[in-house]
């Protein structure tokens, strides 16, 4: 059912993709010159895996802590005061690298408290983000959000390598910074729909809620199946990350430019995904069917990415942004069309503690692996264990599966 004024760029939407685009580009700004910092400085893959490991460990427990809060409070109070925490943050860092230049703990603990702050932020955001989509332009609206930060890495993996190698480390904090207190401009201008309870929210409640989240869990086996495995394949993938990226600091003839542009063909790609699936929509009751193709294609494709020659990974990496921006499009429209509104943030926070575990693990095992044996073949073990769990955990229990990617959102006039 299409909403009344039949468009999706209302004032709210277009703020919060606005918003969006700023703190794309400050991360991305940020994220690829810290990576490429760490492993230049230390030239150990397991110590460049731990950065990444530490920024994840808050997501083990800390997001089923908060989430029943953010699930009851005001979304945009969150977004907002958390950007200006995180602006303040990367000024003080900032500051420090400046004075005294690179110490692999302070950049740990930097790392670390960033996850934290964006626990709180990603709970936030995927709980508020739905209710700013108007109804009847889900796959549209989650289409234009999976296709902002591959355009956003198109345009700056190969300027943030750029960046790297032409400006000290200080003042790229500085200008996340700027962006970062930007967006909140933006943010500000967004109204704020949700309606605040009168009742005193106890411990006793907090407690339930916590419970009524498990238990919610315990019998949406479709919606367990389904993050299990994105937690498995997004874990394996960062691991493949890992040593892609190691595999081109050391072989002599890549290097981190020929990397920022591998990374650019995966986010062409993934534009290219975002524009089809917000031009023409995917029938619900095919949603399943293209999925599983594309979780098969795409778990093979980084399985055989560094046994290939330079073009040829980058037709790779392009074919599963373009397959991967789609499959991601239609699981966000089936599960938070699924879900409850009022389970949002809680069923996000349980899945974000596998996340974090998948992602840790996985990293962690990628860079203890990449110190004993060769970076392709760590990639490919890890590329056939997440074709290995598809099977398992998308394939065989299809019974289970297919009533979430065939969900369609239900409103109150309906």
């Amino acid at each position: 059912m299409r909403n009344k004024k039949e468009t999706l760029w209302t004032k709210d939407f277009s703020c919060i993709t606005v918003a969006t685009i700023l703190s794309a580009i400050g991360g991305e700004a940020m994220n690829l010159p810290l990576s490429l910092l760490v492993f230049e400085e230390t030239q150990s893959t397991f110590l460049a895996a731990l950065l990444l490991i530490c920024g994840m460990l808050p997501d083990v427990i800390l997001p089923i802590l908060v989430a029943p809060v953010i699930d009851r409070g005001t979304k945009k109070k969150w977004i907002v005061g958390l950007d200006v925490l995180m602006a303040l943050l990367y000024v003080a860092i900032g500051a420090w690298a400046g004075q005294y230049g690179f110490n692999y703990g302070i950049y740990i603990l930097f790392v670390f408290v960033v996850g934290t702050i964006s626990v709180f932020y990603r709970l936030s955001f995927s709980a508020w983000y739905p209710d700013l989509i108007p109804v009847g332009f889900e796959q549209k609206g989650f289409a234009v959000s999976g296709t902002i930060y591959p355009i956003i890495t198109i345009c700056m993996a190969p300027i943030a390598t750029f960046l790297y190698e032409k400006i000290s480390i200080s003042i790229l904090f500085y200008l996340v910074a700027g962006l970062t207190l930007l967006s909140v401009l933006v943010e500000l201008c967004i109204r704020e729909t949700q309606k605040t309870t009168s009742e005193t929210y106890t411990f006793f409640r907090y407690v339930a809620d916590i419970k009524e989240g498990f238990m919610y869990l315990k019998k949406e086996h479709g919606v367990r199946n389904i993050y299990t495995y994105m937690s498995i394949t997004s874990g394996a993938s960062e691991g493949v990350a890992v040593m892609a990226q190691a595999y081109y600091q050391t072989q002599p003839w890549l290097s981190v430019t020929m990397l920022g542009f591998l990374k650019s063909a995966e986010m062409i790609g993934r534009v290219i995904g975002g524009a089809v699936q917000y031009k023409w929509e995917i029938a619900p009751k095919k949603r399943y069917a293209f999925t599983k193709m594309v979780y098969s294609v795409y778990d093979t494709m980084d399985a055989f990415l560094l046994f290939m020659p330079y073009p040829l990974m980058l037709l790779n990496r392009f074919l599963c942004g373009t397959l991967g921006s789609m499959s991601a499009t239609i699981r966000s429209v089936a599960i938070q069309s699924y879900l409850p509104a009022h389970m949002r943030a809680r069923v996000q926070a349980l899945f974000g503690v596998i996340f974090a575990i998948g992602g840790i693990f996985f990293q962690l095992v990628a860079g203890i692996l990449g110190e004993m044996i060769p970076y392709r073949m760590v990639a490919f073990l890890l590329g056939m264990l997440t074709f290995t769990s598809m099977i398992f955990l998308i394939v065989i229990p299809k019974k289970d599966n297919t009533p979430i990617y065939a969900a369609q959102r239900i409103t109150e006039e309906q």
